[in-house]
């Protein structure tokens, strides 16, 4: 019921070709057709078919651990054994060093298959990201080979039952004891927190260390779920969460009960460490909006093209694709989604060149929060849109559009809300630190753009509450101001969107205006 790989491998093949020479990694054609191909094949083969499946069967708990759906097993050998989960690690870790934008388009392919899978490999592959640059040399190369090569995976723990954006409220406590650190506490909504695809686990975890307040007493640390000798390393499966979608993917809830932890970094200085995994994260978050609207879009084509209905009762009906409103709405599905592959694209460029690149790397943290949260909007709203060109066929589970509007549901939830996303990019990459922004200013001169930068001009000056009631409308103006930035890069068939960019903008400045002069109530 999924469409096979290869237009989506044809779509992301134009827009890298799209790209300005400046922008795009250099990466050999002959290279990106066989990882494309590849990864199109291990998509189709291995992993769509596990989608329905794993809707269908779920997790759950057998003699104390998760125990996955059906083929989730031969699907995470298969991703170790392409290389998959190390795609952009260096070689000396056993990785394949190649670039984050190809890590980007594999993992847009992979999820659109089937996101609940999709979830194990994107921690592990983030985690390895962090321990290659915070982990003490000894544990990065303990840890990080296995990670790639699929004999150990990994999570991200932060949220507790009363700490979950608000992290300064944590009250999960590292104590040393002699060269260890010993972790206490409960920690929830861990996204394969356990299963039964390796038998060890490292938790990327934050946990008290200080008596600082707020944030700054947090300090990271690996915590194994087993000792170096497999003895239990005193965690516990407390629950996996009922949940509207992502089915296959075990969201957990574990206890730490004087669990050994390895600190790794600086002490206290965890919450900032820890981003190296959260940014890589939300750059999947913004792959796994892209794998939904990219599937909807093309379901929804396929079927308005084939399905008849309508025109001359006199001749045989014509496919709903030619009537004008189904027309409409396709085009706004296909260039929503072309809008939001190029941004993906661009940001993952950038994060490619930022370890040389101060500038690159400014423009990357610009970018993150837009592409992550209408990463996960734009997902939910082509789904959505794709369920009305189906009609009642849509909400069925004859087709898997009701499936993809469920599973991409929480993504404007994990790894930091559209709202929390609004404060970062209006306080944080707009006002405190506008580096990023001026770069982008720079390239961007079109009337949408100098727009924005009017409507920042008057957001600057208000009260810090004020500011924060807007942050939400800031941020859907500056994406319009990005989409006008990208809009030339679009193909034909979606091009079409971009006549509307001025108009979006005007509702959300109005938005803003308003904000302003309510005082932020």
């Amino acid at each position: 019921m999924i469409p096979s790989s290869h237009q989506e491998i044809a779509r992301f093949r134009a827009a890298f070709a799209a790209m300005p020479d400046a922008a795009r990694p250099g990466i050999d054609a002959e290279l990106l057709d066989s990882i494309l191909d590849a990864a199109g094949r291990l998509a189709d083969e291995v992993i769509a078919p596990l989608d329905a499946v794993a809707d269908r069967e779920g997790c759950r708990i057998e003699d104390g651990r998760v125990k996955t759906p059906e083929g989730y097993k031969a699907a995470w050998a298969a991703m170790a054994e392409g290389g998959w989960l190390g795609l952009d690690q260096p070689e000396t870790h056993g990785g394949s060093a190649l670039p984050i934008v190809l890590k980007a388009m594999t993992t847009t392919l992979f999820d659109r298959a089937c996101p609940g899978f999709g979830m194990v490999c994107g921690a592990t592959a983030s985690a390895s990201v962090l321990l290659s640059e915070h982990a003490p040399d000894a544990v990065a190369a303990d840890w990080v080979p296995a990670l790639i090569a699929g004999t150990r995976a990994a999570t991200i723990c932060i949220s507790e039952a009363d700490a979950g954006s608000d992290v300064g409220r944590m009250r999960t406590r590292a104590t040393q004891d002699g060269a260890d650190w010993r972790i206490t506490g409960t920690k929830q909504w861990i996204s394969y927190g356990d299963h039964d695809l390796t038998t060890r686990i490292g938790h990327c975890l934050l946990a008290r260390t200080g008596d600082a307040p707020g944030g700054r007493g947090l300090s990271l640390f690996l915590v194994p779920s087993t000792l170096d000798d497999g003895r239990p390393n005193g965690i516990s499966l407390i629950r996996i969460e009922e949940k509207l979608g992502l089915h296959g993917s075990p969201t957990c809830a574990l206890s730490f009960e004087g669990s050994r932890g390895i600190l790794l970094g600086t002490p206290e200085r965890g919450l900032p460490q820890l981003f190296t995994m959260i940014s890589m994260m939300r750059l999947q978050v913004a792959c796994q909006g892209l794998a939904a609207a990219a599937r909807a879009t093309e379901i929804a084509e396929r079927y308005a093209s084939e399905r008849l209905q309508g025109g001359d009762p006199a001749v045989p009906p014509v496919a709903i694709a030619t009537h004008p409103d189904v027309a409409r709405q396709l085009a706004e599905m296909r260039g929503k989604t072309e809008l939001l592959r190029a941004c993906v694209l661009q940001l993952a460029a950038l994060m490619d060149r930022a370890a040389e690149d101060d500038g690159a790397q400014a423009l990357a943290q610009f970018l993150l929060p837009l592409a992550k949260a209408h990463g996960a909007e734009i997902g939910f709203d082509v789904a959505n849109a794709g369920i009305q060109v189906l009609g009642g066929a849509g909400y069925t589970k004859d087709w898997p559009l009701e499936q993809t509007l469920r599973d991409i549901r929480v993504a404007a939830i994990y790894e930091g809300t559209t709202g929390m996303q609004g404060i970062d990019f209006l306080e944080r990459r707009l006002i405190r630190d506008p580096r990023g922004y001026d770069l982008f200013r720079a390239g961007a001169t079109g009337s949408v753009a100098q727009a924005f930068h009017a409507l920042l001009e008057e957001v600057r000056p208000a009260p810090a509450e004020v500011r924060l009631a807007v942050a939400d409308a800031m941020l859907r103006a500056g994406w319009y101001a990005v989409c006008e930035w990208l809009a030339p890069r679009l193909p034909s068939d979606a091009a079409q969107i971009a006549g509307d960019l001025e108009d979006s903008f005007a509702l959300h400045a109005a938005r803003v205006r308003r904000g302003l002069g309510d005082g932020g109530r």
